[in-house]
């Protein structure tokens, strides 16, 4: 329990679950073509060589036998023996607003949190939190998978918005809507409660903390704020609409982006996106300065693109030449940051919902079983050298 009766994120959302450990970083990319491109070098190596590609670990080496992910079709055997094509690469939330690719083959994976993807479907949204390092949002969400790595500081939890696939069971403190509902007079759904997470949340001491409001005009402010921010980190994925900045203010390549940029920089004063000798702009400031973890996004963005990578390693397998979808990406990103600095800002509570009226109430403490996963049987899972899973 947060210092002053404020609520965590972790008693609104019970259910978290870890970050996910790769163990490796070659299974992840900015783009499919690089993944199938790696596992096709992995693929034509064999016995020794093979095994240094892979880059062992203690949870995961070629010649061990590892069940499938929840809903997806990959092979159980050990990698040592494998050679079919590499399987479909999944989009994924890499940190707090990098779009990256993976592929979902958990022999490849040391920790996947297949709890995860159990309930991974079209009606999920998961709420990232960022930790307490650094300066930024507290907390982001996500359509796409996260794999909730913060960019500094301990990471926080990954907390799904519903228990199920298919929007059932929110992960909610079971009664909290309905409580809210009578005290703001105004229906309250799930979504609405990760809105105004969004809007408000706060690092804190025992982890992310959330005010509640029991005023009408405050929640409705707040709503305005969180949903804002919501569809701009969905990239308009439920509504329709991909952010956009009004007409003169739209960020545009004025030089073409080099085939490999060796730095990027920004000019204050005509507002412009240095990426080596391309120009990206009309590019804000804000955009430019907008920090996840204590660490600038645009910055980490370019360098997960342009850092070196050992030689001969997996890592190493990356496009020759700057891609073009990468530049999509850029401008879509600076487009997404600006937007959320101009969002309205977050409410004054002068009204609080105090976690001693959520306990007064019997919705907190919320029961140990709501931290748990439930269990879901939507996806046929098979387990290591095709055996089935019981899950």
């Amino acid at each position: 329990m947060a210092v002053g009766g404020t609520v965590t994120l972790g008693e609104l959302m019970p259910w978290g679950v870890a970050p996910i450990r790769l163990g490796r970083g070659w299974v992840m990319a900015p783009d499919p073509a690089t993944l199938r491109a790696r596992w096709d070098r992995l693929m034509a190596a064999e016995g020794r060589r093979r095994a240094e590609l892979f880059h062992p670990t203690r949870s995961r080496t070629p010649a061990r036998s590892v069940g499938q992910l929840p809903g997806q079709r990959t092979g159980t055997g050990a990698l040592a023996r494998e050679h079919a094509p590499c399987p479909d690469p999944v989009p994924v939330l890499h940190g707090a607003f990098d779009r990256q690719w993976l592929i979902p083959d958990h022999r490849l994976i040391d920790q996947a949190r297949p709890e995860l993807w159990r309930v991974a479907d079209d009606r999920q949204l998961y709420a990232v939190e960022l930790g307490r390092a650094g300066g930024g949002p507290a907390l982001v969400a996500s359509a796409l998978l996260p794999d909730g790595r913060s960019p500094a500081g301990r990471p926080g939890r990954i907390r799904p918005l519903f228990r199920r696939p298919g929007g059932r069971e929110p992960n909610l403190a079971p009664g909290l809507t309905a409580h809210l509902r009578r005290r703001l007079r105004v229906p309250v759904a799930a979504e609405d409660v990760l809105a105004w997470a969004l809007a408000v949340a706060r690092p804190g001491a025992d982890g992310c903390e959330v005010p509640l409001t029991a005023d009408p005009a405050e929640w409705a402010a707040g709503l305005e704020r969180g949903h804002r921010l919501l569809d701009l980190q969905l990239r308009g994925a439920r509504s329709g609409d991909r952010p956009r900045q009004p007409g003169g203010r739209r960020p545009y390549v004025r030089a073409p982006i080099p085939a490999r940029p060796a730095e990027i920089g920004y000019a204050e004063e005509d507002e412009t996106l240095l990426v080596g000798e391309g120009r990206v702009s009309p590019v804000p400031k804000e955009a430019w300065e907008f920090e996840a973890g204590g660490v600038r996004v645009l910055e980490l963005w370019f360098e997960r693109r342009t850092a070196a990578a050992e030689p001969g390693s997996l890592e190493a397998v990356r496009p020759r030449e700057w891609p073009q979808a990468w530049t999509s990406e850029l401008l879509e990103l600076v487009t997404v940051l600006a937007l959320s600095a101009a969002a309205p800002p977050a409410p004054e509570i002068a009204a609080p919902v105090t976690a001693a009226e959520l306990r007064q109430a019997g919705v907190l403490p919320v029961p140990a079983g709501a931290r748990r996963p439930a269990s879901v049987f939507d996806h046929h899972e098979e387990g290591p050298n095709g055996q089935f899973a019981l899950v």
